[in-house]
């Protein structure tokens, strides 16, 4: 994803005679992901407004920037869309396009860029100990579902019949 905060391509939308309308998103794909086209578009708007890249009233690009952008059937861009009016972070309005209509959980940029910078550090020690991007990517996605897992798994324990902080310690199976 990428995030085109420039001057408005030729041609550019404008809504009522108003001032043009320019979305600050512009979609990237990766083919060999395994991600259906649809889906990396619905996450690159979701991990835009988690990262405060998108916010309420910001307008996505239209379905036919898209398909000029990308070279993908018209009827993906659209499928994208249902599924964030569906997730309700996205709005179409007749004649003017899809626009942000809600949000998500963010974290404050000053805390962002602290964390980045833990991460980027992380990142060259991983590469200084002799993994490559896959094995970089590898560890961190097994690290990432071994922490839901857990977390999931703790939140099913605390469950109806054994709330937070009632009586005793939970049990510890093993990893």
């Amino acid at each position: 994803m990428t995030i085109d905060k420039g001057s408005k391509p030729a041609g550019e939308d404008t809504i009522s005679g108003e001032q043009p309308v320019t979305s600050p998103i512009a979609f990237r794909l990766e083919p060999g992901s395994g991600v259906p086209t649809y889906l990396q578009l619905v996450q690159q708007v979701e991990q835009s407004l988690r990262l405060g890249y998108l916010s309420e009233g910001d307008r996505l690009p239209t379905v036919k920037e898209t398909v000029a952008a990308l070279a993908i059937n018209p009827n993906t861009v659209l499928k994208a869309y249902r599924e964030l009016e569906h997730r309700g972070l996205a709005a179409g309005r007749p004649g003017q396009g899809t626009f942000i209509e809600g949000s998500l959980r963010r974290v404050g940029l000053t805390e962002q860029a602290a964390l980045r910078r833990d991460l980027m550090t992380w990142v060259r020690a991983a590469v200084d100990a002799g993994l490559d991007i896959e094995g970089i990517e590898a560890l961190f996605a097994t690290s990432m579902r071994d922490f839901r897992e857990r977390r999931d798994g703790a939140r099913s324990r605390r469950g109806a019949d054994r709330p937070a902080g009632a009586g005793g310690k939970p049990k510890r199976g093993v990893a």
